[in-house]
């Protein structure tokens, strides 16, 4: 999730385990253990953005280091605060500040390694990395207990109720999910597609639009279904595969095929433009409906140079893709005309 939620979210836990004893200190520190687990986005300066895109949410998003880092940072506040506070709670704090980081990522599509040295990423896909929705309600009643007495009852239930509402979202958005994934196959049978393999993924800002990407031998279909509309097969698009484009690549005497793959989940297309290789990780979707069709490029994805030798981001390219961005129009195909 963005930075604001885990910072929200490691807020409320921070809150919940020490607030009655430390006051809004305890939010602090939780705040800070809430974003711990993203320091690893710096990492990326060691990295090409291939590689970097495989280390983040690593080992810093793992059961196995909150374990780690919560005993150790937890017995260092313990001796910095003289002892004033039990071990156990500064543990508390700490490791469940840090370990809710890594598990609230497993709701979106990139998941975590959260049994690292396993090199799979748990995810269940069911939530958009910014959702308003989940965000702006659980700011507001954590916000509105830190405004009342560390001793107030009516403090703790703003902040658990923030806390229950939180965790009711990310059940909501995998049931949904799993209703529209169910249904998935029937939708593109409307339009006369049997895929051998589906995947519905969020739409950016809710939990009332989901994308859903069929896969051929040849192609990627990627349609849209609204809670509150009939899925349309009209609005299908079709990415071809382009997979071959890929067979002759070698990046300084090896093939990333095998990292592609495992960082897309295999949902990927190909495109050549002179001698750069654009390879679109489709979990991401595309931009067409958030600019109302102005533009169709997928969102996300990897550039390779193959005469430089140069792997570069695509997202920082999109600039001129979210100027076009129709917030009404979009908001018309979420609940419908």
């Amino acid at each position: 999730m963005d930075s604001l939620t885990q910072i929200v979210l490691g807020a409320a836990v921070g809150e919940a385990v020490a607030g009655r004893k430390i006051g809004n200190k305890a939010a602090l520190w939780g705040a800070i253990g809430g974003t711990i687990p993203d320091l690893d986005v710096f990492l990326r300066f060691f990295y090409d953005p291939l590689d970097a895109a495989l280390v983040h949410r690593g080992f810093s998003h793992s059961l196995l280091f909150a374990c780690l880092a919560g005993p150790v940072i937890g017995y260092l506040f313990h001796r910095l605060t003289n002892r004033k506070y039990s071990f156990r709670m500064w543990f508390l704090l700490w490791f469940l500040s840090i370990v809710t980081h890594p598990m609230l990522d497993i709701f979106t599509n990139y998941g975590t390694q959260f049994f690292w040295p396993f090199s799979w990423r748990l995810t269940f896909n069911s939530v958009f990395v910014i959702d308003p929705l989940y965000t702006i309600p659980f700011m507001i009643l954590l916000i509105s207990a830190l405004f009342m007495k560390r001793n107030s009852k009516r403090r703790r239930i703003w902040n658990w109720t923030g806390i229950i509402y939180s965790s009711i979202y990310l059940i909501w958005g995998v049931i949904i999910k799993l209703g529209v994934y169910s249904n998935s196959d029937s939708y593109f049978a409307e339009a006369g597609i049997h895929p051998k393999r589906t995947m519905v993924t969020p739409m950016p800002l809710t939990s009332f639009y989901w994308d859903l990407i069929a896969e051929d031998d040849t192609a990627y279909y990627i349609g849209y279904k609204s809670l509150f509309t009939p899925f349309d097969p009209k609005q299908l698009e079709i990415i071809p595969k382009n997979h071959h484009l890929l067979k002759e690549m070698n990046w300084n005497g090896n093939s990333r095929i095998r990292e592609i793959e495992h960082i897309t989940n295999g949902f990927y297309s190909v495109e050549q433009h002179s001698d750069t290789l654009l390879i679109y990780d489709l979990r991401f979707g595309t931009t067409t409906t958030i600019t109302n069709g102005k533009s169709k490029t997928p969102l996300m994805g990897y550039g390779f140079t193959t005469k430089e030798q140069k792997i570069e981001t695509l997202f920082s390219h999109r600039t001129r893709d979210f100027s076009k961005i129709d917030f009404n129009a979009y908001l018309k195909k979420v609940f419908g005309k």
